[in-house]
């Protein structure tokens, strides 16, 4: 079921949680846009404070694409090796700096991105929306994923592809930069999987959970 099927007005409906979380950072705490694009790489099946823990040593030792491509994989291990399938990530970042060679030929399109190794459409759109350049696809993370079902947005699935290919054909292409990442926020903050804050959702009087429970 569709809880909004019959409203149109999808940017009136969600303006609320754009509105609270627009201006919010991502969780990773980058300095740049080649920490970004490492981060973003490292987290992905991991925690962002795991990755926000181990990012000083690491940039510390690399301060840019150009000084990973002079290192290789088993000098890099050891300074990620507290992430979650750190060899395999290890691989795929080296190879973008091998491919990229410097900072300023870092792609800022999600085609180029998602050429690039270890970089699928949720890590590219959450690259995108952080340098705030127009949208070409939605954030769909763990926390979408989950939260945009409960509330009523679209059908409910484990594949973050489809969640994004719904919630592009549902929602008005001028909000696409900041709904992902708003309905992130909202599902870290107060839409938790268990004991949802629903009481203080900016979105309660329109969400099919909230009602269902009320």
């Amino acid at each position: 079921m569709n809880l909004f099927e019959d409203n149109k007005d999808w940017t009136k409906v969600l303006n609320p949680i754009i509105e609270k979380y627009s201006d919010r950072k991502h969780p990773l705490d980058y300095k740049n846009l080649y920490q970004l694009i490492i981060m973003v790489i490292l987290s992905a099946q991991d925690s962002d404070a795991n990755i926000n823990k181990i990012a000083p040593s690491l940039f510390s030792t690399y301060p840019n694409l150009k000084s990973l491509t002079i290192s290789n994989v088993d000098s890099l291990i050891p300074h990620i090796s507290k992430v979650r399938n750190y060899s395999t990530k290890a691989n795929w970042i080296i190879e973008i700096a091998q491919t990229l060679k410097e900072d300023q030929n870092i792609p800022m399109n999600l085609g180029d991105l998602i050429a690039l190794k270890g970089i699928g459409r949720k890590s590219a759109n959450v690259i995108l929306r952080e340098i705030k350049v127009p949208a070409e696809g939605i954030i769909a993370d763990l926390h979408v994923i989950r939260v945009a079902p409960r509330i009523g947005l679209i059908s409910e699935t484990k594949d973050g592809n489809k969640v994004e290919k719904q919630l592009m054909q549902l929602l008005p292409k001028e909000i696409w930069g900041e709904i992902g990442m708003a309905i992130s926020f909202l599902g870290r903050e107060i839409c938790r999987p268990t004991n949802p804050k629903c009481t203080i959702c900016p979105i309660q009087n329109y969400c099919q959970y909230t009602l269902k429970t009320i």
